[in-house]
């Protein structure tokens, strides 16, 4: 389709005459409005009973967003529900922790999360659970900060279409629709993106990489460099090993696609303040039995069905493990993963050997040597253990659990301590919500006898790791009202946030201090890019000094920096192996961002999305009702 065909094609189908706006304007909306639907899947059970008519023994495994959707609509329906999560906070990457820091106590969380209009399900959610929208603020918009230019102020977008992409045009220092037209005889190809059809874009596109996308539809660099690289950087995969299907479907969902335009909300308050400990209480008043700080071993099994979950705590259940003596130094503690993939401490103690779960007691992560210390840190989250693994800092709650060591031959076995405190629960349905790393340890242990199924599993990955570092500083940042940035053209640095401009304590904090509450998040860094914490954290505060130039005289009163490696990888040609919600078993379902839908949702709102949709297909077992899946159009206005 060529510029005239489109603009003929715009007029046939709306009846718009030139020169009559308000003609033109209704006939947009009328054809090309993205509207709210509901997914259909064609198995749904909406005219089922509103219970069951037996209750039945539901374990769900993971306590982020996922599992505490399932877990809800499964006990609001009536179902006796456990749910069992290896932290010993529910939230998953929304959780969060307090620090003691000059002389107050602050909340610290895995980064910066904005709650977008078009999180049907989410917000659904969280209307049940009876969060109070006074716990929102609505942001005033998306300041994007380059390197080489001047930042650019994107407000609020309207939601029609194409007045929400001439918004951004004429928004910007750097785009123009004269540009678009010199440069293509048809249409520009980011019209391309308005086509998002599931079926078509994964089949054609799921094989290349966005930036190929870009590089082979000859995208405009200033286009890719002013809205498509930052915006895309979000997903927390970089655009050279994304998807170019999962990056479409992205901005189907978060803009193109979306009536709700670019609308989001933030959190006056500490997410697990606001949302996670709100979530919480409303699972245990449906009855749901919350098992926090318990690791699930492996799934139970009588060849056809789920029969149980076991469970035991963060390193119990007679773990057994095996290392390679001769890998051991002669002094100090060295981390490393045993032959059965788990992180591992171990040192030589005079003629024997001493070793610790490597797990962090927080949230599992792995544990290292610490380089400023005698002790161990935990880069995730901060956490800081002794040399005898009591924790001294951080969220970890108890101590790395010790293992005893035999020696073998050349190898060490190491043992946990705790050899009969595991626990199985029995379960007529299991969902299995936990994140990608958990997921696939799960499946790993529980030899479920089904190669297509744990190969569709162990295929998942992780986006590569991404950095958060907190700063309070003495003296007050200039954001101009915004409290929250995208950044461009930086090594490491992809978002600011300013703490301090939008929630509590922070605000007060700041006021109180006349200083400033900064924090930097670089969303996925590449593997060249790979430093030492402290050589990134440096590089970090450096980018903040050019990004305000008024830190260069502010003193760093105290930080908190944290390198992750958890979120969903989408790279080219990995979504027709991903496993689906349902199972080779009849009774186990998965939920998570991770999991293989054709609804057009992401991260967040993925994780809600597909807990429902576990908990629908328990219902449709059981000729229970099913609930509404509301969402974006399923396809671009032009598929």
């Amino acid at each position: 389709m060529d510029r005239r065909d489109f603009i003929r094609k715009i007029f046939s189908r709306t009846g718009i005459g030139l020169g009559v706006a308000s003609a033109a304007s209704a006939g947009l909306v009328g054809s090309f409005q993205p509207r709210k639907e509901l997914y259909e899947d064609g198995r749904g059970s909406a005219g089922g009973a509103e219970g069951p008519a037996v209750p039945r023994n539901c374990v769900v495994i993971g306590g982020g967003l996922a599992g505490i959707s399932a877990a809800m609509e499964l006990a609001s329906k009536g179902m006796q529900v456990t749910l069992v999560e290896s932290s010993t906070s529910l939230g998953g990457k929304l959780t969060g922790w307090e620090i003691d820091a000059l002389g107050s106590r602050f909340p610290v969380e895995h980064g910066f999360h904005g709650f977008f209009d078009q999180y049907y399900n989410l917000n659904a959610m969280f209307e049940q659970a009876g969060i109070s929208k006074e716990v929102f603020d609505a942001s005033p918009g998306y300041p994007v900060m380059f390197k080489e230019r001047p930042r650019e102020i994107y407000g609020q977008t309207p939601k029609v279409f194409p007045f929400n992409i001439l918004s951004v045009v004429s928004q910007s220092r750097s785009l123009d629709i004269a540009s678009f037209l010199r440069q293509y005889r048809g249409l520009p190809p980011v019209v391309d993106m308005f086509r998002y059809d599931y079926s078509r874009t994964f089949a054609e596109l799921d094989g290349i990489d966005f930036m190929e996308y870009c590089r082979r539809g000859e995208i405009l660099p200033s286009f890719i460099d002013t809205v498509l690289h930052p915006f895309a950087d979000a997903t927390m995969n970089r655009m050279e090993v994304l998807s170019a299907a999962e990056a479409i479907r992205y901005f189907h969902f978060y803009f193109m696609g979306s009536p709700e335009g670019l609308a989001f909300r933030i959190t006056n308050r500490d997410c697990m303040t606001a949302i996670i400990n709100p979530l919480e209480s409303k699972l245990r008043e449906l009855g749901v039995r919350v098992l926090a700080g318990h690791r699930v071993l492996r799934l139970e099994h009588d060849g056809a069905r789920i029969s149980g979950v076991r469970i035991g705590g963060p390193a119990s259940g007679g773990l057994v493990l095996h290392v390679d003596g001769a890998s051991i130094p002669d002094e100090g503690w060295v981390s490393m993963l045993s032959r059965e993939g788990v992180p591992v401490l171990v040192a030589r103690e005079g003629s024997g050997y001493r070793a610790l779960d490597g797990r962090c007691t927080h949230m599992g992560c792995p544990v290292s040597p610490d380089p400023s210390g005698d002790g161990f840190y935990c880069p995730c989250h901060a956490g800081r253990f002794n040399a005898s693994g009591e924790p001294i800092g951080g969220p970890p709650p108890t101590p790395l659990p010790p293992l005893s060591v035999t020696l073998e031959g050349g190898t060490l076995v190491l043992r946990s301590g705790e050899t009969g405190g595991d626990e199985v629960l029995q379960c007529e349905y299991c969902v299995l919500a936990a994140d990608v790393r958990g997921t696939k340890d799960i499946v790993k242990r529980s030899g479920l006898s089904s190669p297509a199924f744990e190969k569709s599993v162990a295929s998942l990955g992780e986006a590569d790791p991404y950095a958060v570092y907190r700063l309070w500083l003495d003296r007050p940042l200039e954001g101009e009202g915004y409290p929250f940035y995208t950044v461009s053209g930086y090594t490491y640095t992809d978002s600011v946030s300013i703490y301090s401009a939008f929630q509590e304590p922070f605000i007060s904090w700041a006021g109180e201090r006349g200083g400033s509450v900064v924090e930097l998040h670089a969303y996925a860094i590449a593997p060249e890019d790979m430093r030492s914490d402290d050589e990134i954290r440096q590089a970090m505060l450096r980018e903040l000094h050019s990004l305000f130039p008024e830190t260069l005289k502010a003193s760093v009163l105290h930080e908190v920096f944290m390198v992750q490696s958890n979120f969903t990888r989408w790279a080219p040609g990995e979504h027709a192996g991903r496993p689906g919600p349902e199972t080779p078993f009849p009774n186990l379902f998965l939920a998570g961002d991770w999991v293989r839908v054709d609804a057009p949702v992401f991260l967040m709102e993925a994780a809600a999305f597909t807990g429902r949709m576990a908990a629908n297909a328990v219902f449709r077992n059981e000729g229970v009702r099913s609930v509404p899946l509301p969402i974006v159009p399923m396809g671009g206005i032009f598929s």
